[in-house]
């Protein structure tokens, strides 16, 4: 451990770096399997089950997105109580955030559970996709606090620098859900197939199973946090805390989300076949941005660690260096696609035609600014990890609403382009959102967000009662 934090905060920027990040990009790999698994079964049963996941997706993102907010603040100040050397801290961050995740996933998803029928209804789902995309989206929301609980434990393992635990146990449960999906979906022996549904079936086993073996190596303390069962006690000042810190990471997220959920509704207005070329093109720009998410959370963590330990000018070049490799790899990564994308769109739905030539259309113009991506997702990671959460969910508001969706509405709906002014759309707030990053980022005002001072109001939320009052 006093190594690893060595190196984070005074070692050579890049092997800090990429210490970090070839892990969880590995780990991220693994999990973006589940979605490619469950993709690639899916697309077996035709373009209207892969609609199905599509129009399921943005929904359940948003209620996940609403009760977000609250981790993100404790993975940001996990990491920067790392960085100031203080472990008692981390650990009672540790455990009031489990907790907080654990009230609101279940509330959220029971309430996503009831208001399926509803929110499907809404988007104007086709007959033929309604019944698959109900069962999904349900068995989505029951396990929606296990997605919660394992992947709050992998953002507070990433807060003090330990990125290679949760990689191992992705490992084991990607295997599981590789095994499970085709067994579920289709059905063998006694075993019935649930179709659609049994994508949903599958990664809820498995997400327990991860989110058990957490749980567990938290408890047993031996990499870095240690959590105790009276630790969960609740702690009204830190919820308090936690809660406006967290406050503007909710909104950005649910705005994000709800981008995507008003999005569906658009995609849903030209019928079945543009919703599965879009969903195709939605797991291509996932899979693509896996290095450049992880990058951006290595960056996440070295800028919080750097600014709990008082070093700011560090914590910018880290910023500064992940924005400029995640550039570089996304325009190469772009430049693939837009050479491979018929063959992309095989892999998901093999035997469609007018999918194929409609997603490999869409993925080509998607493809032309995914390195912008690269820069945003880096920026904004190092504004999250300052504390500067507004800057954040401004940006997210900025390029949801003001830029991406009227373009693509009136691009879709007022011009000859129809659905492919949906995929312009992409392209133009890419690279508008990067250049505002940019310009924002080089004004220096996130760098005010050192949350352990005690001398110091931190994002006017509560002040130094939690450590005057010695809850260590």
């Amino acid at each position: 451990m006093n190594n690893r934090q060595a190196l984070f905060l005074e070692g050579p920027i890049p092997r800090a770096l990429l210490s970090l990040a070839l892990p969880i990009i590995l780990a991220n790999i693994l999990q973006t399997g589940y979605q490619l698994t469950d993709a690639f079964w899916v697309g077996r049963l035709g373009a209207s089950a892969v609609a199905a996941i599509s129009v399921s997706f943005p929904v359940t993102f948003l209620v996940i997105a609403l009760g977000s907010g609250l981790a993100m603040a404790g993975a940001t100040l996990t990491s920067q109580y790392m960085g100031a050397g203080r472990q008692d801290m981390v650990n009672h961050v540790a455990a009031q955030t489990m907790l907080m995740v654990l009230i609101t996933s279940m509330f959220f998803g029971a309430l996503g559970y009831i208001l399926s029928p509803y929110l499907l209804e809404l988007l104007g789902v086709a007959p033929e996709v309604y019944a698959g995309a109900l069962g999904f989206m349900r068995v989505s929301f029951i396990g929606i606090i296990f997605v919660f609980t394992y992947a709050m434990f992998q953002a507070l393992m990433r807060g003090v620098g330990q990125t290679k635990i949760p990689l191992y146990i992705v490992i084991g449960t990607v295997l599981l859900n590789f095994a499970l999906d085709p067994l579920f979906i289709f059905g063998w022996g006694p075993v019935p197939g649930q179709g659609v549904m049994g994508a949903a079936f599958a990664t809820l086993v498995t997400q327990a199973l991860a989110s058990v073996i957490g749980i567990a190596v938290f408890l047993r303390g031996r990499h870095g946090i240690q959590l105790q069962w009276r630790a969960f006690a609740p702690d009204l000042q830190y919820i308090k805390r936690a809660f406006f810190l967290g406050l503007p990471g909710s909104v950005e997220l649910s705005t994000r989300g709800l981008g995507l959920t008003v999005m569906s509704f658009l995609v849903s207005s030209f019928g079945t076949l543009t919703i599965a070329a879009y969903g195709v093109g939605s797991n291509v720009l996932q899979v693509v941005t896996i290095p450049v998410m992880g990058m951006s959370m290595a960056v996440s963590t070295l800028v919080g660690q750097n600014i709990g330990a008082g070093k700011i000018d560090r914590a910018a070049r880290v910023a500064q260096l992940g924005a400029l490799l995640s550039f570089c790899l996304l325009t190469l990564l772009g430049i693939v696609a837009w050479l491979c994308a018929p063959w992309l769109v095989r892999f998901f739905i093999p035997d469609d035609a007018s999918v194929i030539a409609e997603g490999a259309h869409f993925i080509r113009i998607m493809c032309l600014a995914w390195g912008g991506i690269g820069i945003q997702l880096c920026i904004v990671s190092a504004f999250r990890a300052s504390g500067n959460m507004l800057i954040a969910m401004i940006i997210a508001m900025v390029s949801q609403w003001m830029i991406q969706f009227p373009l693509a509405y009136v691009l879709s709906k007022h011009t000859m382009l129809h659905a492919q002014g949906i995929w312009w759309s992409f392209p133009v707030t890419n690279l508008a959102v990067s250049l505002i990053s940019i310009c924002w980022f080089a004004r220096g005002t996130w760098k005010d967000g050192r949350l352990t001072e005690e001398d110091k109001q931190v994002v006017q939320t509560t002040d130094e009662t939690i450590l005057d009052e010695g809850i260590h």
